[in-house]
């Protein structure tokens, strides 16, 4: 017994934290389980498996106004062993103890509460250990309930005596009265060891005054409990005693009811016997019934599937049906143009019945039928003789419309009139038959290669016929004075200059001729991979901008290549093919275009013949079209381009080399002396020139020409100078001069010429020095001289060393200053006349003769220093003294 009790004062302690500070009455272990139909055991037979919980009653402190609550906490075991909360019960709800009757212990029972959710789910039984704990439980409840509540539930299946009597051994009873604020309470106070009052709060007030009234009725003492329940027993068995003698007296009715019971079984089991003869034939007429629907149904099936099937072959005979209209059509109608709706009708006709008759449209079943097949190969013969026909009659309509234009010459350009090429009407007859291509491509892609070189053979024969009579008729109608190709031959004397004729005309032509047929041939190659159903992309090649500006062409014809008849394929297609397509694409327009070209070549030919520098500005023009004012992605129109481009940069490339070849037939004549014929007046004027015809994207073909032309002119220039070694200096001095002044103006706007002009100003600078240094050298070599063995000394031996050298003594000073500084001033004119004597530009003698005296001073000034280091006491010619008589 103190064992348990240590054990519940434990238990108490672990729950305590578990229900929130609320004061602990009584702890008891219980099993949780839940009744299943009805069954319940000891041990959870019947049952979930049970779980171990643990029941807490407790009570909260009463505050000001208001009353004590009462909970039972239910209690769970943690994966740790901690005791936690599951779930909370408000004793205020409870309203019945029910102990389980199956279990014979006595130690299950259920608590009922008015505020379930559920009061079908049947409530939880909890288990004791023993009656004790049971007891002990069930009698705190009963307590708090009537103290804290003022009422107690209902109980079921408890003896109150026994819980009373064992109350009464096992409990000891302390009363205590608590007061609070509010007024007097009547409450139970716990010992430890968890007594309690049972005899006054166990019953009601109205129950205990019945039980008095029975107790009066028997003369005993109200402390003889055992005596009155042995008194009890008795009675109660003698009641039970009393009930069978009453069953015994009664036995003639029980007989009868034996005997009627017996009659009816009889009856019973004849009715049992007709109702088995009577399911016997209910069991063969729903068999039969089963058969007649069976059969029924199977006949509803097939009649539906015969229904269903009429409507099939309806439908494939449908199918099969070639309508005498479109027959007639497709074997032996005429192409005019009236004619041609009803073409295409039956055009798409045959290509819907053609598709109809494929696994994709047809159900697979009927694919291998012998009619479907024979009505294939019937609709394949239409198409092959359709296709065939359409085929020949656009070959010759092509070829009678152009043949048509070229014998009619008020197409072309003629004598005295340039005649713009107008192929609006030739494309408005041509769409006419465009669904019909669009049709025979659906019907078969491979007839439209012949049917695309039809074309492109008919309309190149009319191109070329149009570029050449207008390309004949510009050439004739452009007036201009043919300029001389030789811009720097010597020959022509250097006072002389080309023609300077206008042959802006000639770039005018030509860029007349391009806006004509530029235009013409982006639209022709758009309408053409349109008509002739190229699955290609918008027609824009990769860097031109799309939104191409066309000033040159007129209003209507600005819209001729909008062919509305036709939208491009919108599906995604492969790369593969579409790259196969462009291929095929630009095969087409080679041999469209093919031809053409010439006659562009021939008004290039022509322009440089007249005027060889206007193959500037045309490539400025044929430049501007490819940078995207005029380029559309047609990839014959950007070869052609292209090809127009390097023709005119070989032609022009051919005038600079020429130009180089005049340049170099100076060299031949070796005795040149003075500037040269090409230099001041002739390249500038041609720079000059070439500067004026620059437009757009020329500027690096003309910087190429100046950088070819100047080397060259100065590799020319530096052989001639070599020829005669004595007067080399002075033809390098005078010609960069003259260089550098006719280019000065040029120089300053042109990058390329400022390269070379200041290439010529160091090329002069050099020449001027060594000449000068020469001059200088021939009057006063002996001074020089004496001033370059001293330096040279040291480098080797001490300053003061060297006046006892061999020929560098005082003595040795004093006679090569007497030589050579007696009359300097004779010298210095002699220096003067040598430098005027051979110089053929008496503009550049001034400045020449300033740096000969700067350069003769600078030296003499070194020389003054060098001997006043040397030679400290000799007396020599100052250089102030030196300057004033080189300034006379």
């Amino acid at each position: 017994m103190a064992k348990s009790r240590a054990d519940d004062e434990e238990l108490r302690r672990a729950c305590e934290p578990a229900v929130g500070g609320e004061r602990v009455l009584v702890v008891v272990r219980v099993a949780k389980s839940r009744s299943i139909l009805g069954k319940a055991g000891r041990f959870g037979l019947g049952r979930h498996m049970a779980k171990p919980r643990v029941l807490a009653l407790t009570t909260t402190q009463p505050s000001k106004g208001q009353s004590p609550k009462a909970h039972l906490h239910v209690l769970k075991y943690s994966s740790g062993g901690v005791i936690e909360p599951a779930k909370l019960y408000k004793l205020k709800h409870l309203t019945k103890v029910e102990v389980v009757p199956n279990d014979n212990s006595g130690c299950t029972f259920m608590l009922g509460f008015d505020n379930l959710r559920s009061q079908s789910v049947t409530p939880p039984q909890w288990t004791m250990r023993n009656i004790d704990d049971r007891n002990r439980l069930l009698l705190h409840v009963l307590n708090v309930c009537k103290e804290i509540l003022g009422h107690i539930p209902k109980v079921v299946g408890i003896d109150v005596v026994e819980m009373a009597l064992w109350a009464k051994e096992n409990i000891p009873t302390v009363n205590n009265e608590v007061k609070n604020q509010d007024g007097p309470v009547a409450s139970v106070i716990t010992q430890r060891d968890s007594q309690v009052t049972v005899e006054r709060e166990l019953v009601s007030q109205a129950e205990e005054e019945d039980m008095e009234a029975l107790l009066g009725t028997y003369v005993m003492g109200i402390g003889e409990a055992e005596a009155f329940s042995e008194r009890l027993k008795r009675e109660l068995h003698a009641l039970e005693a009393a009930n069978v003698h009453s069953l015994l007296e009664s036995e003639p009715l029980i007989q009868q009811v034996l005997l009627g019971l017996e009659a009816v079984t009889a009856s019973v089991e004849d009715m049992d016997e007709w109702l088995r003869i009577f399911n016997v034939k209910l069991r063969h007429m729903r068999e039969d019934i089963e058969s007649i629907e069976s059969r029924n149904n199977k006949l509803e099936m097939q009649s539906l599937n015969d229904q269903t099937l009429v409507e099939e072959l309806d439908k494939l005979l449908e199918r099969l049906r070639i309508p005498s209209e479109f027959a007639a059509a497709l074997t032996g109608g005429s192409f005019d143009e009236a004619r041609m709706l009803k073409n295409v009708e039956a055009c798409e006709w045959l290509t819907g019945a053609i598709s109809s008759l494929e696994v994709p449209k047809l159900d697979p079943c009927y694919a291998n039928m012998r009619a479907v097949r024979e009505k294939r190969a019937e609709l394949e013969k239409l198409k092959v003789t359709f296709v065939r026909r359409a085929s020949e009659f656009l070959r010759n309509y092509f070829a009678s419309l152009v043949d048509f234009m070229i014998s009619d010459k008020s197409y072309f350009s003629q004598r005295g009139q340039l005649k713009r090429p107008d192929h609006a009407d030739l494309r408005y007859k041509c769409r006419t038959y465009a669904r019909l291509l669009q049709h025979l491509k659906s019907l078969d892609k491979n007839c439209l290669v012949p049917l695309r070189k039809a074309y492109c053979h008919s309309l190149n024969l009319l191109l070329r016929r149009e570029a050449r009579e207008f390309a004949n008729e510009l050439r004739a109608s452009t007036k201009a004075s043919r300029n001389p190709e030789v811009w720097l031959e010597a020959s022509t004397g250097s006072g002389q200059s080309p023609n300077n004729t206008d042959t802006s005309t000639v770039s005018e032509a030509y860029a007349k001729m391009l806006t004509i047929f530029i235009p013409l041939l982006v639209d022709e190659s758009s309408f053409f991979a349109h008509f002739m159903c190229f699955d290609v992309p918008a027609l824009v090649s990769p860097g031109v901008p799309s939104n191409i500006k066309r000033d040159a062409l007129d209003g209507d014809d600005a819209h001729d290549d909008d062919l509305s008849i036709m939208d491009p394929d919108e599906d995604d297609t492969e790369l593969n093919d579409i790259s196969s397509e462009f291929g095929a694409l630009n095969e087409a327009l080679q041999e469209l275009l093919d031809g053409i070209q010439e006659d562009f070549y021939a008004v290039v030919d022509w322009a440089y013949k007249i005027d060889p520098l206007r193959c500037i500005s045309m490539h400025g023009i044929t430049e501007r079209y490819l940078s995207g004012q005029k380029a559309d992605a047609a990839g014959f129109v950007r070869k052609l381009l292209d090809d127009l481009e390097s023709r005119i940069s070989m032609q022009f490339n051919k005038f600079v080399d020429e130009a180089c070849h005049q340049i170099e037939r100076n060299e031949r004549n070796v005795r040149q002396m003075g500037v040269l014929s090409y230099i001041p007046s002739r390249f500038a004027t041609l720079a000059t020139r070439m500067e004026q015809y620059i437009q757009g994207q020329s500027r690096d073909l003309v910087d190429q020409a100046y950088t070819k032309l100047v080397s060259i002119m100065f590799s020319t220039l530096e052989k001639i100078a070599q020829a005669d070694p004595k007067y080399a200096d002075i033809v390098l001095l005078e010609n960069y001069a003259a260089f550098q002044n006719s280019l000065y103006d040029l120089a300053n706007v042109v990058p390329t010429l400022a390269k070379f002009y200041h290439q010529a100003s160091e090329a002069y600078e050099q020449a001027c020095t060594r000449h000068i240094n020469m001059i200088i050298y021939i009057q006063f070599e002996r001074l020089f001289q004496f001033h370059r063995k001293i330096e040279d000394l040291m480098y080797t031996i001490t300053p003061e060393e060297i006046p006892f050298q061999l020929g560098l003594s005082k003595m040795d000073l004093r006679k090569m200053i007497k030589s050579s500084l007696s009359g300097v001033d004779k010298l210095i004119n002699a220096m003067y006349r040598k430098l005027q004597k051979n110089l053929t530009s008496e503009e550049l003698l001034p400045s020449l003769w300033d740096k000969c005296k700067k350069e003769f001073l600078d030296k003499y000034e070194s020389f003054v220093q060098l001997v006043g280091k040397i030679y400290p006491n000799e007396a020599i010619l100052s250089v102030a003294e030196m300057r004033e008589l080189a300034s006379m």
